[in-house]
């Protein structure tokens, strides 16, 4: 086969090549198998073929014939159209340069004079420019100057604007808060003097507020003055029960000699002798007498509760 054929052959070997590898590329993978099974070829063609693990190889041979050298490629030319033809001309037929040269060298000089000019006339417009920008620079130079004295201006009297505003509004609530604390006050002075009273007069009722000179006498000297009488009448009590039992005893025992008369053998001497005993008895008696009058006359209570 010639050489076009197999280059072409060649093209679509890797064409097909990259076709496949694309497809492969494009196509999802098989995902792994899950725990405890194995993934098996199965063929889906048409034709089915026989699988076997060891590939069927075939040797096979082919003489070609030797390559020989290109030979070099030879000069294009192209082939004559027409018949050759040719003309004489003599030295001065044609061209004449002192007659030819003076037009041209008019138009460059011309063309040069001009350039000049021109050349001349942009410097001027140049300057005129840059004298023109220079005058624009400083102007808005000062413009902008101006612009930023009137921006600083601005900003001051907008600062100055926000804090009288602030201030104002401080003003405010200073005199709201003063209103406020008056009234608060008021409030309190009229609230607190009903109040004041009752709270005084319910800590004078509770004990708190006491006249010193009640609260020693109620704390010191009643308690004392109750203890000294409680004391003499313990006194009196045991002095009245000693005289009762004085007494019984000189009953009882005058009861006892009188309920045993003495025998008649002994009737007249005893007489004599019972007017002397009779006296001091009698005396005895008067003293004893005498006593419980007294010892009554100093008790304040009655007989019944002693």
């Amino acid at each position: 086969p010639s050489t076009p054929e197999v280059q072409k052959q060649k093209k679509a070997q890797k064409k097909s090549l990259a076709k496949k590898l694309t497809e492969e590329q494009i196509r999802p993978g098989t995902p792994e198998p899950v725990e405890g099974r194995v993934h098996v070829h199965v063929q889906t063609e048409l034709y089915l073929e026989e699988i076997s693990d060891r590939i069927i190889e075939v040797d096979g041979e082919c003489q070609t014939d030797e390559f020989l050298d290109r030979p070099p490629t030879p000069l294009f030319i192209p082939a004559k159209t027409g018949k050759d033809v040719a003309t004489q001309i003599e030295e001065g037929e044609l061209f004449d340069f002192d007659i030819e040269v003076k037009p041209i060298l008019e138009v460059l000089v011309g063309k040069t004079v001009e350039q000049a000019l021109l050349e001349v006339m942009e410097e001027e417009e140049l300057a005129q420019l840059w004298s023109h920008q220079r005058a624009f620079a400083e102007l808005r130079n000062a413009e902008f100057a101006e612009l930023q004295r009137l921006e600083e201006q601005d900003r001051r009297i907008r600062e100055e604007k926000e804090r009288r505003r602030l201030e104002h509004l401080e003003k405010l609530r200073k005199q709201k808060e003063t209103a406020e604390k008056v009234a608060a006050r008021a409030f309190a002075q009229r609230y607190l003097a009903d109040l004041i009273p009752s709270v005084f007069n319910n800590l004078y009722d509770s004990g708190f507020f006491y006249d010193p000179i009640e609260r020693d006498i109620e704390t010191e000297f009643l308690p004392w003055l109750m203890s000294e009488v409680e004391e003499t009448l313990q006194k009196k009590v045991l002095g009245r029960m000693m005289l009762d039992s004085l007494i019984r005893m000189v009953v009882e025992k005058r009861l006892d000699e009188f309920s045993h008369p003495p025998p008649p053998d002994q009737t007249e001497e005893p007489d004599a002798t019972g007017e002397e005993d009779a006296a001091p008895q009698v005396s005895g008696e008067a003293d004893a007498a005498d006593q419980p009058v007294a010892e009554t006359e100093e008790t304040d209570q009655p007989v019944a509760e002693e």
